[in-house]
């Protein structure tokens, strides 16, 4: 069996082997330690509960660069959707991204506007029941195991008994998730509505695709089914100039459709890429993606990971989110290449002074 310590599944969870760290004490009063600069800043503690792998129907490919097996375990990310409503960033009171981007999203949706030719399936009823072996059903999904949990909720790994494809399935808690603050007047619940209204309207090879939206007014559960990306970017020993260039040229073609749409992903890194079994790049975790109704792309919440953060990103003033993205690009291009990151300190602040002054070291 392949080596289980990395892998990827979905637009919802992600979970990486990381680089060795030296972490210490924080040294000042920004209290985050070098691990967690590696995470999104509104990130969300797992339970440690994964699906193991361990379905004599499921196969296992461990290939040049990339890592389709299950994840163990052993080493949350914590990087992709799920948040406790910690937010390091705080947003400005004088100026909601998030709301502008929900008015953008409905206008445009009122008018008809729509990126994809096929329409996101939306279902207002939970059917549960079992298959003739026994295995738990919602709807026509078979269920086959976990693949990530959370406070929030879990992914599951399902299988369409309709067109026999497996989907990764992020299955919520709404009530919970309507408790949770991620800024003062949004719930976490808004922010999983706004993520699915933006998703509905996207149709990319290098995007990663929402298939249905499963919200039983009578259920606790809310359900977002997505295409299963078999694996991920396993970078941590670099993976090749050649693979590089396949893989950037997969990443800079669905930034471009974004960026051309008025989409700002805001957290392009390593770990929101997943890679089809045919080696296609497709982004994914659109959870913190802002949408602009012209070209003025400013935002002033810093985005995303600490360590992809562009300078002007670390000042708390106004930046462009194009510009950061294409930051962000350029940062998940070196840990590629070279295997390690470009800019990491023991603290918040040690790590932004670095992205201001330090210059990484380039292989010839």
């Amino acid at each position: 069996m392949a080596d289980l310590t990395d892998m990827g599944c979905c637009s919802c969870f992600s979970f990486l082997r990381k680089p060795s760290v030296k972490v210490g004490r924080p040294r000042d009063t920004d209290g985050m330690l070098s691990k967690d600069l590696l995470k999104r800043q509104t990130s969300e503690d797992f339970d440690g509960s994964f699906y193991t792998g361990d379905d004599p129907d499921l196969s296992f490919y461990n290939g040049d660069g990339i890592d389709r097996s299950f994840f163990n375990g052993d080493d949350p990310d914590r990087s992709f959707y799920e948040r406790d409503g910690t937010d390091y960033n705080h947003e400005s009171d004088d100026e909601p991204p998030r709301k502008r981007s929900e008015d953008i999203i409905l206008t445009r949706a009122q008018s008809g506007f729509a990126c994809r030719e096929s329409l996101v399936k939306e279902t207002k009823k939970v059917v549960r029941s079992e298959d003739d072996l026994g295995n738990k059903m919602i709807n026509q999904y078979v269920h086959l195991g976990k693949i990530g949990a959370g406070s929030y909720g879990k992914v599951v790994l399902y299988r369409n008994i309709e067109d026999g494809k497996l989907y990764a399935v992020k299955v919520l808690n709404k009530p919970h998730m309507m408790k949770v603050r991620v800024v003062r007047s949004e719930t976490a619940m808004t922010d999983v509505i706004r993520e699915v209204s933006l998703m509905k309207m996207l149709s990319h090879p290098n995007i990663v695709n929402l298939i249905e939206v499963i919200d039983d007014p009578n259920s606790d559960k809310f359900y977002m089914v997505l295409e299963y990306v078999e694996g991920k970017i396993v970078w941590d020993k670099g993976i090749g100039e050649a693979t590089c260039r396949k893989y950037l040229r997969d990443i800079i073609s669905g930034v471009i459709y974004l960026h051309s749409h008025n989409i700002i992903h805001s957290d392009i890194k390593p770990d929101n890429l997943l890679v089809t079994s045919t080696g296609n790049v497709k982004i994914g975790d659109f959870s913190v993606s802002q949408i602009f109704e012209d070209d003025d792309d400013m935002l002033r919440r810093s985005p995303g990971t600490p360590v992809f953060t562009a300078p002007e990103c670390c000042q708390g003033s106004a930046y462009h989110g194009r510009a950061s993205d294409t930051w962000a690009v350029g940062v998940t291009l070196y840990c590629m290449i070279t295997g390690r990151y470009p800019f990491l300190g023991e603290t918040l602040q040690e790590t932004y002074d670095k992205v201001h002054t330090y210059i990484p070291p380039f292989s010839s």
